[in-house]
């Protein structure tokens, strides 16, 4: 069964979980230093939201999955959509270890189609020293890298015969 994701960047991650407290009258299943995350079942949700630097507002959403089975699903689909797509295997995200496929929609919106493997101690597997500043995982430049270089590919081959 699919679950929507939609990931918040937020500027004060106290005040932001007591809202959401308030909003979907439950707690947070997981609270982190800069994080939190509720799972929801009405609606089928997968909320979360994040103090890291980055401009408060909509981060990036997404499907989260519960089999490779449907994430294969989804794949095909981006793929006969001709999607530009990033794909990750066991990745580290946030607080969590997962294989994803990322897209963007045509007005430039992260989409993350992904199943969790397990969780992660720490934010992107990383050190608290080197812990990095901004927004979660949605690998925007990467996506926009991946087209441009088709896109060149494209312009070479077609000024061919």
């Amino acid at each position: 069964m699919k679950r929507i994701h939609l990931h918040v960047s937020v500027d004060d991650l106290a005040k932001s979980i007591s809202f959401y407290n308030t909003l979907f009258g439950a707690a947070p299943t997981v609270v982190k230093d800069d994080y939190a995350k509720w799972m929801m079942e009405d609606p089928r949700v997968n909320f979360a939201i994040s103090q890291r630097g980055a401009k408060a507002g909509l981060d990036h959403v997404g499907i989260q999955v519960e089999s490779d089975e449907e994430l294969s699903e989804i794949q095909c689909r981006l793929e006969k959509a001709d999607m530009d797509m990033l794909t990750q295997a066991g990745t580290t995200c946030c607080y969590a270890k997962s294989d994803k496929h990322w897209v963007q929609d045509p007005s430039g919106i992260a989409w993350e189609t992904y199943r969790t493997l397990e969780s992660a101690p720490t934010f992107n597997n990383a050190t608290e020293q080197t812990a990095p500043e901004g927004a979660c995982c949605a690998p925007t430049q990467s996506i926009q890298l991946i087209k441009r270089t088709e896109k060149t590919s494209n312009e070479n081959k077609s000024s061919c015969c």
